[in-house]
This record gives structure tokens, C-alpha cells and sequence, in this order.
């Protein structure tokens, strides 16, 4: 079948009426007094609607989308469940985290700067430079999503694609950082929700509806036909629980929108965005079951042109337009929170809490936070150009931010752990994380036995983790301990077979026992409340940009 297309000129006018659109936002709030932190934390008093729209727009990005359909056409039925509803279900899970959170620092900037108040420089900067990478590599997948989408639909190259996405997101956040992308968040929802409850049955109908679950199930292995498939949990959904978490945890861009939101309305927010996240990924992953389902070959081999192909194959002019800006919506959404995250981190991290500790230049740090959104930009567009795979990139970053979880948690919490503790947990879960990952080392033998065991632990503790989130420290050590030990007979001479899961798992296990460890050697405990007081504003004067 011919792919559908939209033309050169129409192309463009898309995206001029897209990112022209959400310029003039821009420009209307440029035009109020700006000052540093506002262009951080947007004053900590964004309301209930705007602050759910934007948290469900920063998790749906169009990595989010592709990378659930890719996960149904891998996997089969229960692909997309297992990427969108554990995704859904992180972001219940950072409320109660979060209320913590800034209950400590009602006005921070970012959690490295908290951690700079709790610790020290080292855990600072281990925590900022995860986020560094981390948002790097988020705005690298979106704008490959972007360019993908663009090559796909329109004559226009990829190149040219990641280009005008690029310019078209730094142009209209730029100037207001976190205010613009929360504002534009919330139209760029909208659209969003309302596309997808379009679309997806637009494509499944005009596919042939309901036959085609019938006709196709010939493409189907018995274990993408079975709804409770192992090798979808323990490939997809067991390391994306873990991904998740962490992304949860340690990410800059979910933790701008905790500080941006009024205290008294971070659980409505939370809870809203989990019901809309869930909705919008699972929905749009069916696609790419549809395409397993009817033989469809990912164009030039390529998984991320699933979702776009389909969209050109059994879509009309009109839905094509609609899927186009429901796309382009969903990564734009999500590129300006990770410029907005990385202008943060320079400004407050790299400069307002080191090089200009107890005198930093408000208006310096504005010129600073534009200046890294330009180098982020650019950055991200060279290594666009080689087009990784999204689905894997989003795992490969959540497993890294995995490291990281219980040494963030635990430093919220509990008054005996030391900036020693906290570095040398994170970088022990890393050594051990990256050989594990990436087959440096053989998993046979004792090696593989003792990978087992500790591999359980990690269940353990991100069991014990979230249970302690909802219903407090005891209950959070009884379910831990019970799920590691529940979980070492099944998974000894079995669980290392998969080293991504068990990479992760690793990290999580191997932070949490090295934190734990050094932490009790700590005699001195910590004063919870001198937080606030080393993460306050920074232009207390509120000085025009």
C-alpha cells in the first residue's frame, strides 16, 4: 500500500501554526516580570489543571508512544499493558516521594540542590550528572521521533525533520524556561488526549476492525498471543517496573513540575496524570499490535516508523493532520521540560550552589540557563543523526537513574546517611550495572548464583520502596524482605538469563546494601530542617530579565 503523505507546504504549515502558536505564549509571558527562579520553579504556585496537563504531557512524549507500540508489535497483546500501565502507575508513586520532597525545601530548584544541602558537592554532582545525560538523551529520542515522523509523512528529509523540531521547541522555550513549557503543557494535552481518542480507532477501522484479530493470529507466537507471556514481562515489563521507578525518582524533569505545583495540590496532580498517561500510551501502543497482527514490516527495518507508518497507511488527509500535531504535540512536550531540566541544573548546580555559591548573579544565571538550552539543543541534534533504537535508550537511562533511588530515598528520610554512603553506593551500583548490561561479564556458574541472589534483593528493595511510599517504614521492610526471599527460589539458575532486568536489579540491590551498610557506621544525625534553609531563592530582588 501507498503511504499517504502531506505534502512539502502543507508540512510547514503545520508546523508554523504549531510552533507559531506556541511562540506567541512565549512571548505573553516574556512580557511579565521574569526573574531566575521563576524560570526554574515558576513561583512553586502553578494550579491544579495546568500542573496535571503538564505532568501527563511530560510523561507522554512521542518516545512514549513509539516506544509502546514498538513494545506491542515485540511482544503481542500485553506489550502495551506492561509499558503504559507500569509508566501510569511511577507517577502514583512519586506523590507521596514528592510530598516529602518539598516539605524539606519548599523552594528548591532541583533535587541535586537538595542533595547539596543533605550531603555535600559529590552527591550533588552524581545526581545532576545522571540528570545531564539523562535529559540529553530524552531530547535526542524526541527529536528522532520528530524527524522520523516528518521523513515518514512528508517529502522533507530527517535531517531537515530533527532541525525544525529543534528550532521549533528552543524557540518558544527559550525565554520563559519552566513557565513556557508548563503553559504550553497544558494546550498541547488537550490535543493530545483528543487525538488519540480519534485516532486510534481511525487507523484500527480503516485496518478492517475486529477481522484482523482473527486473520492475522497466524503472525503470531504462542507467547505474543498469550496475555500473561513471560517473555514480555520479564523483557519488557519487569525492567521497565525498575526504569520507571527510577525515572521517577531521580528525574529533573518530573521533579521541576513537583516544585512548580502548589503543595496542597501535588496528590490531585499525580493522580490525574497517572489516569491520562495510562489511557493515552496503552491506547496508541494497540497499534503497534495491530501491525503484528496484519504482518506489517517496520519501514527500512526501523521499529520507531511503526506507529507514523501505520498512520500514512489507513489515514486520510484530515487524520493524518490531526495524528501529525498529536505527535509532534507529544514530543514537543516533553523536549522543552528537558531543556527546561538542563537550564536548571547549569543555573543552580554548575553555577548559583558552586562557582557562584553566596553571591551568584541572578541575571547571569538567566544568560547561563539560555545559553545551555542552545548547547542542549545542539548537542542532542548531533546524536539524533544517528537514530538509535528509543525503546532501548529509555530502559538503558532508567536502569542508570536505578542506581541512584534508594540513596535519594533514603537521604529524605533517614538521618544517618553520610555523603560517603550516598557516592560510594551510587558508583558501586554502576561498576557493577554497566558489565552485567552490556555482557562484560559471563553470568555462569557462582557468578550467575550469587547474580540470582543478589538480583532478588533488588525485587526486594524496590518492593519495600514503593510499599514504603504508600504505608510507612514497616510496612515497607516486611514487604521487601518478603518479596526478596519469596523471589530467590524461582529466581536462582533463572533470573540472569536476562541481563537487562538483572542489570537493573543489581543496581537497585547493590546501592541499597552499600548505602544501608556505611550509613549505620554514622553516629551523627542529620538536622532535616537546615534543607530549607540552604535551597531558597535566588533573586530575592525579582529583577527584570
Amino acid at each position: 500500500m501507498e503511504l499517504q503523505q502531506l505534502g512539502t507546504p502543507l508540512t510547514l504549515l503545520l508546523l508554523f501554526l504549531f510552533f507559531g502558536g506556541t511562540f506567541f505564549i512565549s512571548l505573553s509571558i516574556g512580557r511579565k516580570r521574569e526573574n531566575a527562579d521563576n524560570y526554574m520553579n515558576a513561583g512553586n504556585a502553578v494550579g491544579f489543571g495546568v500542573s496535571a496537563a503538564s505532568m501527563t504531557a511530560t510523561w507522554i512524549w512521542a518516545s512514549s508512544l513509539y516506544a509502546s507500540a514498538t513494545s506491542g508489535y515485540t511482544y503481542g497483546v500485553s506489550g502495551p499493558i506492561h509499558y503504559g500501565l507500569w509508566g501510569a502507575l511511577m507517577i502514583l508513586f512519586i506523590y507521596p516521594f514528592g510530598k516529602r520532597i518539598r516539605s524539606l525545601a519548599p523552594n528548591a530548584h532541583t533535587l541535586a540542590e537538595i542533595l547539596y544541602a543533605r550531603h555535600g558537592r559529590s552527591s550533588q554532582l552524581l545526581l545532576a550528572g545522571s540528570n545531564v545525560v539523562g535529559s540529553v538523551i530524552s531530547l535526542t529520542s524526541n527529536f528522532i521521533a520528530g524527524g522520523a515522523l516528518i521523513a515518514m509523512l512528508s517529502p522533507l528529509s530527517f535531517s531537515t525533520g530533527i532541525l525544525i523540531i529543534a528550532s521549533g521547541v528552543l524557540l518558544y522555550t527559550i525565554w520563559s524556561g519552566l513557565r513556557a513549557s508548563i503553559l504550553t503543557d497544558f494546550i498541547q494535552v488537550c490535543g493530545m488526549l483528543g487525538a488519540a481518542v480519534i485516532i486510534v480507532p481511525a487507523v484500527f477501522f480503516s485496518a478492517g476492525g475486529p477481522s484482523v484479530f482473527e486473520a492475522g493470529a497466524v503472525n503470531l507466537t504462542a507467547e505474543q498471543q498469550n496475555f500473561f507471556s513471560s517473555e514480555a514481562f520479564f523483557n519488557q515489563g519487569a525492567p521497565y517496573i525498575a526504569a520507571v521507578l527510577a525515572y521517577a525518582i531521580g528525574n529533573q524533569t518530573i521533579a521541576q513540575r513537583l516544585f512548580a505545583v502548589r503543595e496542597d495540590m501535588i496528590k490531585s496532580t499525580f493522580i490525574t496524570a497517572t489516569l491520562g498517561y495510562g489511557a493515552t500510551v496503552i491506547g496508541v501502543g494497540m497499534l503497534g499490535v495491530l501491525a503484528l497482527y496484519m504482518g506489517i514490516e517496520p519501514l527500512d527495518g526501523d521499529v520507531n516508523n511503526l506507529v507514523p507508518q501505520l498512520a500514512a497507511n489507513y489515514l486520510g488527509v484530515g487524520f493524518l493532520c490531526i495524528f501529525f500535531l498529536m505527535v509532534i504535540g507529544s514530543l514537543a512536550s516533553t523536549a522543552d521540560s528537558d531543556l527546561s531540566a538542563l537550564s536548571s541544573i547549569v543555573m543552580t548546580d554548575i553555577y548559583g550552589r558552586s562557582v557562584g555559591e553566596g553571591q551568584a548573579d541572578p541575571k547571569l544565571m538567566l544568560f547561563i540557563g539560555r545559553v545551555t538550552m542552545i548547547l542542549a539543543t545542539a548537542t542532542a541534534l548531533y546524536f539524533a543523526s544517528s537514530r538509535f533504537n528509543i525503546l532501548e535508550l529509555l530502559v538503558l537511562v532508567g536502569a542508570i537513574w536505578g542506581a541512584l533511588v534508594f540513596p535519594v530515598i533514603a537521604s529524605f528520610y533517614w538521618n544517618k546517611v553520610t555523603n560517603t554512603a550516598f557516592t560510594v553506593s551510587v558508583i558501586a551500583a554502576l561498576v557493577v550495572f554497566f558489565p552485567v548490561r552490556f555482557g562484560l561479564i559471563e553470568l555462569t556458574g557462582a557468578v550467575a548464583l550469587v547474580s540470582d541472589v543478589v538480583a532478588s534483593v533488588g525485587v526486594g528493595v524496590i518492593v519495600g520502596l514503593m510499599a514504603f511510599g504508600f504505608f510507612g517504614l514497616r510496612t515497607g521492610r516486611i514487604l521487601g524482605v518478603v518479596a526478596a526471599i519469596v523471589t530467590i527460589p524461582f529466581a536462582v539458575g533463572f533470573l540472569h538469563t536476562y541481563a537487562i532486568l538483572t542489570a537493573s536489579l543489581l543496581a537497585y540491590a547493590v546501592s541499597a546494601i552499600v548505602c544501608i551498610a556505611l550509613s549505620m557506621r554514622n553516629s551523627t544525625a542529620f538536622d532535616f530542617d537546615t534543607i530549607s534553609e540552604q535551597t531558597g531563592s535566588f533573586d530575592t530582588n525579582r529583577a527584570h530579565a
